[in-house]
């Protein structure tokens, strides 16, 4: 089991010993480790991808989960779910309980269902993938935090001054035979398709459909933006006739920049274009609760 201990409120107070007492309630043996960096994440992974052990268990946000989630797949081995992060957005399509003791009874029972993933150029994701705002907005709210702003306050202000900036793309979405030359404030792409009517928003109703969800609107500029966040809080976005979405199981994005800023389950890299999408059907074992 790789915890981040960064992740969190409910992580408060618990060590590796209060951890492995959790599990050894329901029977199971679980050697924990407590990664403090990324990067120690990811040297747990691979560690943990070379052993002998079946199950990996990841604990944090969609970021750690994701990362981990890439060597476990790779080595064949089945993903065990503890949401600890802030939105915990996979664990919650995969109707995973939200709090530590669930979490750890449905990882204990041990049922694994196969799903699908997505890859941009050579970099996995387990939700979804996007270029123009949010990833903007993401760097900006570091720069915030740094300033002393709590999360929300800088993810506030983050919002505010990249909405003032308006960083749209000119770019071409080629899908299949298809094309798309638009100038755009954002594209989304999502592992499977997502809900967009108001009151699950952010949700997806499965997660091995095989297929990607791209998501992008034709209204440029700051009203186009307006209009979409409109549209989204009235649960009327996909009637609205500026709004797109395809399905597809590949998709390349162009633009004139060599480099461009992408995020993929909370993180944010720069990546050289063009970015090249795909999904991958079935490539991750994963355990979910019983009546799922």
């Amino acid at each position: 089991m790789i915890v981040n201990a960064g992740s969190g409120s409910v992580l408060a107070g618990e060590t590796e010993r209060s951890l492995r007492q959790r599990f050894i309630a329901y029977g199971v043996r679980a050697n924990v480790h407590l990664a403090g960096t990324g990067g120690e994440i990811v040297e747990c992974a691979s560690e943990a991808a070379e052993s002998g052990a079946e199950i990996i268990v990841a604990g944090g946000g969609d970021g750690t989960i994701s990362a981990v989630a890439e060597y476990a797949a790779k080595a064949g081995k089945v993903l065990g779910v503890l949401p600890l992060g802030t939105l915990n957005n996979f664990s919650k399509d995969l109707g995973i309980p939200q709090s530590l003791d669930g979490a750890v009874r449905t990882i204990s029972a041990g049922r694994v269902r196969e799903i699908d993933l997505a890859v941009v150029n050579s970099r996995i994701f387990l939700n979804n993938s996007s270029i123009g705002l949010y990833p903007q907005m993401v760097r900006q709210r570091v720069k915030e935090q740094r300033l002393g702003r709590g999360k929300w306050n800088a993810a506030f202000w983050a919002w505010l001054r990249i909405f003032r900036i308006s960083p749209f793309l000119k770019v071409c979405i080629r899908v299949g035979d298809r094309e798309f030359e638009r100038k755009l404030p954002f594209v989304f792409v999502g592992n499977n398709e997502y809900e967009m009517d108001l009151y699950n928003i952010g949700r997806r109703k499965r997660l091995d459909g095989g297929q990607l969800s791209v998501y992008f609107i034709h209204s440029g500029g700051r009203w186009g933006v307006t209009l979409l966040m409109l549209h989204t809080i009235f649960g009327r976005l996909r009637q609205w006739r500026d709004f797109e979405e395809v399905n597809t199981e590949e998709l390349v994005i162009n633009t004139r920049k060599r480099k461009l800023l992408v995020a993929f389950d909370g993180e944010v890299a720069v990546m050289e274009t063009p970015l090249k999408y795909k999904i991958l059907p079935k490539a991750l074992k994963v355990i979910v609760p019983a009546n799922e």
